[in-house]
């Protein structure tokens, strides 16, 4: 059977399967014996490998019901988070709240199968010898895999889901994250090539806002975007390119990190890079990429504060280049990073932005800070609500050149 011969093959019997049997009543073992049951029939009186004939049940369960359960978890767009502990546990987020699942996987070997299939379309590969994995689904939703030995309770995916549209500061000023006059701000500062810092912990929205920050960019520029799993969602941009990591395969080679990243983006005349988000000792290259005329660029970090993000810096730095003086590590921070913005998951479950700070420069061993915008509850607040807003504080913009360099004379 060529390959022509296959494809119709696989598409009549598709539609017989569809046609003639009762698929929302059968489980996926009941299912995949039918398929079998069909395949066998079909290809009674035509020689083919043992080998081909267990491909063609494959494809055919797989075109039918894809992830199986998490396939209809996934079509839920009310569900922003997927946290599956082992066959039997599944738990959800929604609307910022964890609730377990009834549902499990049939078995250990079916939700190993899925992993599979997962990876597997991404392009990459998890097992026993590489047993950690980051990856994506189709759709752009962030996957993370850790499989046994590491994983004592069988698969552990973690999948943080994409949304179907991209964010905009509209969206954010309607949520409650930032105001419009500050969204005006911003705007000016990306537009200006400002090199902005997003920090915040777990979940309180950093790739959203840089999501939505991205698109300021004026559309005739080039955008280089590297990051861990592709899901930036830049729009109406034509010159664009996205890189993302590849991890070792199971021989152990092949690694390809941010930090390898980073330095062929250099190569590729970029006008702005953006790093989904800053780890390790790739933080140096960053640092290195805006001071050498990458103005514009933005990225994110895990940080509790904006002081603490600045501290966590230096630590990533360090994990690249340990012979470096502190002292030369804070003058490369305080001369590469303009603006950083800090957002917060609160106790109510919902994500603030809750500082943006000018960093001034260096003086006297420290980063000087200028906060320009701090949150600050107000009397509505309780403790299982969170009312305020992002006030304004006196301190003016220190560094304005690049306002005034690209024609914007306004006092931000």
């Amino acid at each position: 059977m060529n390959e022509d011969q296959l494809q119709e093959f696989l598409l009549t019997t598709r539609d017989y399967i569809y046609d003639n049997l009762p698929l929302s009543k059968l489980s996926d073992e009941e299912l995949e014996q039918e398929i079998e049951n069909i395949v066998l029939q079909k290809t009674k009186d035509i020689y083919l490998p043992i080998e081909q004939k267990i491909s063609i049940i494959e494809k055919l369960f797989s075109s039918i019901r894809g992830l199986g359960l998490l396939d209809t978890i996934i079509s839920d767009d009310t569900i922003t988070e997927v946290m599956i502990n082992g066959p039997d546990n599944i738990f959800i987020e929604k609307e910022g709240k964890l609730k377990k699942l009834d549902q499990k996987f049939e078995s250990r070997r079916k939700l190993e199968d899925i992993v599979q299939r997962i990876v597997g379309m991404a392009g990459r590969e998890v097992n026993q010898s590489n047993p950690i994995v980051d990856t994506r689904l189709q759709d752009g939703s962030r996957v993370n895999v850790v499989l046994t030995p590491i994983a004592l309770n069988g698969p552990i995916v973690t999948i943080r889901k994409f949304s179907k549209t991209p964010m905009t500061i509209d969206k954010l000023i309607k949520y409650g994250s930032i105001t419009e006059e500050i969204a005006e701000k911003m705007e000016l500062l990306v537009r200006a090539r400002y090199n902005i810092f997003i920090s915040g912990g777990t979940g309180s929205g950093k790739t959203t806002f840089l999501n939505a920050l991205s698109n300021f960019i004026p559309k005739d520029e080039r955008i280089i975007t590297i990051e861990d799993s592709a899901e930036l969602q830049i729009t109406g941009v034509d010159n664009l390119v996205s890189l993302e990591t590849r991890n070792a395969n199971s021989s152990g080679s092949g690694q390809i990190g941010i930090r390898d990243l980073i330095k062929a983006s250099l190569r590729m005349r970029p006008e702005r890079i953006i790093v989904g988000e800053v780890r390790g000792g790739e933080a140096l290259d960053m640092l290195q990429a805006m001071n050498t005329g990458h103005d514009g660029s933005l990225s994110t970090g895990h940080a509790n504060s904006t002081r603490d993000m600045l501290s966590r810096l230096e630590t990533m730095v360090l994990s690249g280049a340990s012979g470096l003086p502190l002292e030369a590590i804070r003058q490369q921070i305080a001369s590469a990073v303009d603006i950083i913005i800090h957002l917060s998951r609160l106790r109510d479950k919902s994500r603030k932005t809750m500082e943006i700070t000018e960093i001034v420069g260096y003086e006297n061993g420290k980063i000087v800070l200028n906060p320009l915008y701090v949150f600050e509850e107000d009397e509505k607040t309780t403790l299982e609500k969170v009312s305020g807003k992002l006030n304004r504080t006196e301190n003016p913009l220190i560094n304005d050149d690049k306002l005034r360099l690209s024609g914007v004379y306004t006092k931000i």
